[in-house]
């Protein structure tokens, strides 16, 4: 062997040492197979960090790759260089003196090779073998793993914190366990405490109870029997048949459209419809209304154009922010009919006319207004005579119509980009059959004869509960529409009031808290049906006033009527002033302005029977 060649043999033995392969060969295996193993120390990061120091700069491979990144061994245990080179470090101080003589390069070869012939199977410097140091250096850096997981964010903890904040400020819900009977409406029974018990739902969102209608059930059992229970698929991947375009040419009829488009539920309708326009309009505007349902402001939001936020029901705000824009840039705005926690109607009509004459697109959400207002039960529009001015409008098929899903309708080419483009309509799995054939019995039940008397006994109950809460002292906020929300203004105290109507006189109604409605407005939301009897009616007002008197709360009949101002023109109110025939305000759809009919109709009817 040369001399040059024991130079590096020597230097690779020294660094065999350290070497946990290396370590493991038999010495005079390593010795043999020196200028073979030459060729494989580039590979590996403890022999190129030994070849650097080698005065050959020939000698030296350097490459671009980390260290640990290069050797399999470090990659598998998830060590690093200098965790070993740590370890090592702190081994020396009680390595053991050998007794052994290491060849040199002096010694002449005959000499040198019998001097490596006595050198024992290689360990590390304190003495210790190799799987012992190995295991060493594993549960020294897993101790080091474990002190960097102490550092990672803790999800659960996180978790459970957010879910004590909502219980200590009372908002946080627990869902009813209710079985609805379908025959019976509105008759229900209550699990929620393990044992059942009749109950009447005053809050339903089933407004007609059309879910349990002869015609709809029968309607969906034929489809079950004919077509089974699941769609198949997404419209475009085997999941669209004639009963989607069945229902959507209804859909687009009644509300006198070219074309509507029908999704899983009307939140993800008005998303992705309000994202898509967003999207795909170049530089258009949003302008919503401050009150609007969340669908709307996550659809707006995700659109991430531009947005106006108008006060509540306001066509004069909402025209000062159009005026602000550039008449050339498209622009949308957004807002609803019947408000489902206030009971308020927008003035559709005003915003509808300013909208267009600064050349925005108008989307309106009829979601509580569909099969209960308007000839055929249009919504809002219908019966106000100005569905034309709606340029798309949103509505449900899960609260009047009593099934489950949503849609939009439109002309044919803005439907049609939505189909195009919005992938909440794109990527998921159509509605099944029976939802299909039960909306659209439903709505054609609804445009007829039978819808139009629903329709008038359920106003009819609604005057009569409203009436009777108001004249009992109840703080039954008014409304133009067919909510009638009881105004508490404490979370804890709303909760407390639904709990005993239910366990002590086996009444449903459900407690709104915040983030539904804004803190200090917490309330009962109460939604009479046609099918709620007088009898029913009659009961349910005794039986609020006998826990709101058992909680020490005032029943005062000024109170629950007579706000200080007008919502809108902010005129002040007063009994007097709601009897005088001059209109408190001129805006259609104004909350006080109706109650104003009702106070003048009822002075008018007295005066009569005198």
């Amino acid at each position: 062997m040369l001399l040059w060649q024991r130079n590096i043999f020597r230097r690779t033995m020294s660094t065999a040492l350290r070497c946990p392969f290396l370590s493991r060969i038999p010495v005079n295996q390593v010795k043999k197979t020196a200028s073979q193993l030459m060729s494989y120390a580039e590979r590996c990061p403890v022999m190129v960090h030994a070849m650097s120091y080698m005065n050959g700069p020939d000698m030296m491979t350097v490459t671009d790759e980390p260290l640990e990144k290069q050797c399999p061994f470090f990659a598998k245990e998830g060590l690093t260089v200098s965790d070993v080179k740590s370890h090592i470090s702190s081994l020396k101080d009680v390595a053991p003196k050998t007794e052994k003589t290491a060849p040199t390069a002096d010694m002449p070869v005959a000499k040198a090779t019998a001097a490596e012939a006595t050198v024992t199977a290689p360990k590390y410097p304190s003495g210790i073998s190799v799987e012992k140091t190995l295991e060493k250096i594993k549960l020294w850096g897993k101790g080091a793993e474990e002190a960097q997981q102490s550092k990672l964010f803790d999800y659960e903890d996180f978790f459970g914190a957010q879910i004590d904040r909502k219980k200590s400020d009372h908002t946080y819900r627990v869902f009813k366990k209710v079985m609805r009977r379908g025959r019976e409406f509105p008759y229900a029974e209550d699990h929620s405490t393990g044992k059942k018990r009749d109950i009447t739902v005053w809050c339903s969102n089933d407004y007609l109870g059309m879910s349990w209608h002869p015609k709809v059930m029968n309607a969906v059992s034929e489809a079950l029997k004919n077509h089974g229970a699941g769609a198949g698929g997404t419209r475009n991947i085997s999941g669209n048949s004639p009963l989607h375009e069945g229902l959507e040419a209804e859909i687009a009829s009644l509300h006198e459209k070219e074309a509507a488009l029908v999704f899983t539920s009307c939140y993800v309708a008005n998303d992705t419809s309000l994202c898509t326009l967003g999207q795909t309009i170049p530089g258009v505007h949003m302008f919503s209304d401050a009150g609007n349902h969340a669908s709307l402001i996550q659809g707006i939001r995700n659109s991430r154009v531009p947005k106006h936020i108008f006060r509540h029901n306001d066509p004069l705000h909402l025209e000062e922010l159009l005026r602000k824009v550039d008449s050339g840039t498209p622009k949308i705005v957004v807002f609803e009919t019947v408000h489902s926690m206030t009971g308020d109607i927008s003035p559709l009509s005003e915003l509808c006319d300013v909208a267009h004459k600064y050349g925005a697109l108008t989307f309106v959400d009829e979601v509580h207004a569909v099969g209960l207002y308007g000839d055929q039960g249009a919504g809002v529009g219908q019966r106000d005579g100005c569905m034309d001015k709606i340029d798309i409008i949103s509505g449900t098929l899960g609260k009047a119509f009593g099934n489950v899903g949503g849609y939009i309708a439109s002309t044919s080419r803005t439907v049609d980009m939505i189909r195009s483009y919005g992938s909440g309509f794109i990527f998921t799995t159509s509605l099944p059959p029976t939802t299909l054939a039960g909306a659209r019995a439903s709505i054609q039940v609804l445009r007829g004869e039978e819808g139009k008397h629903l329709r008038e006994k359920h106003q009819s109950n609604v005057r009569y509960l409203r009436q009777n809460l108001i004249e009992a002292g109840i703080p039954a906020i008014h409304s133009p529409s067919h909510i009638i929300p009881i105004h508490v203004g404490d979370a804890a105290l709303c909760t407390h009031l639904s709990a005993e109507l239910m366990n002590k006189h086996d009444i449903y109604v459900q407690a709104i808290n915040y983030p539904t409605v804004a803190r200090g407005s917490e309330r009962l939301r109460v939604a009479p049906t046609p099918h709620h009897t007088k009898a029913m009616m009659d009961y349910f007002v005794s039986s609020v006033i006998r826990v709101w008197s058992d909680n020490g709360l005032e029943l005062s009949r000024e109170r629950s009527v007579c706000p200080d101002e007008c919502e809108v023109c902010n005129k002040p109110l007063g009994i007097q002033i709601l009897q005088a025939e001059e209109k408190v305000c001129g805006r259609s759809n104004c909350t006080y302005a109706s109650l104003q009919d009702i106070f003048f109709t009822d002075n008018r009817r007295a005066v009569a029977m005198a």
